[in-house]
């Protein structure tokens, strides 16, 4: 992984949420880390009746887990910002200023911003 340095727990979320946009051929795919250091994986939900970016689905799948903060998260796919409903939803369990690694599709951090 080159751009951006990022630690090896850092690392480890980036290389999951990869996994699993690979693994589920969708659009994005992204991880968070809990205050605990458990990992929520998840990718884009796109159903007729429910719709949810892929980090929208890990924190929903770390609450249902029992969190109750984040230490970090990452997202993996074409975009180069962070999206307004991705940041609320960080913002919501960890609070402003969580780490969100922003990845292009081949698992490289081109930013690291802030909830």
């Amino acid at each position: 992984m080159s751009g951006t340095t990022v630690d090896p727990e850092d690392a480890k979320i980036v290389t999951l949420a990869r996994s699993t946009r690979a693994r589920n051929r969708t659009p994005e795919g992204a991880a968070v880390r809990d205050e605990t250091g458990r990992t929520y994986v998840a990718s884009t939900v796109d159903l007729p009746s429910l719709k949810l970016t892929a980090l929208q689905t890990a924190v929903a799948m770390a609450v249902a887990g029992g969190a109750r903060s984040l230490e970090a998260a990452a997202i993996v796919g074409e975009a180069a910002e962070l999206a307004d409903a991705d940041r609320a939803a960080v913002r919501d369990l960890a609070g402003a200023g969580t780490p969100v690694l922003l990845a292009g599709p081949d698992g490289t951090v081109g930013s690291v911003v802030e909830a």
